[in-house]
């Protein structure tokens, strides 16, 4: 799953897949390890579900948790007020905007 992810961050293409009870459409920036000790995504969901009735904004989603994953043929811009490429929920980045 890590070269896909990464390799949509890198071509900027919007992901599609189903976390914790609905399918989310996310645009990936950044991925590595939180400070817990997961793999995670740090995305800006522009639509889909949202457990927490919010569906669009930044989101930091588990990979354990993600399945179905899509990379669609949708490009976003790579820019979004709030992203920072050096995640303080992460201690570790693999790959990012």
């Amino acid at each position: 799953m890590k070269s896909v992810i990464c390799s949509a961050i890198k071509s900027k293409r919007i992901l599609k897949f189903y976390y914790k009870g609905g399918i989310r459409i996310v645009e990936p920036f950044c991925y590595g390890i939180s400070t817990a000790g997961n793999e995670v995504l740090r995305a800006y969901q522009i639509g889909g579900y949202s457990e927490s009735g919010r569906p669009v904004g930044w989101k930091l989603f588990r990979i354990s948790d993600i399945s179905s994953l899509t990379v669609t043929n949708e490009h976003f811009e790579g820019n979004r007020p709030g992203y920072n490429p050096n995640d303080k929920h992460m201690v570790r980045i693999y790959c990012h905007v």
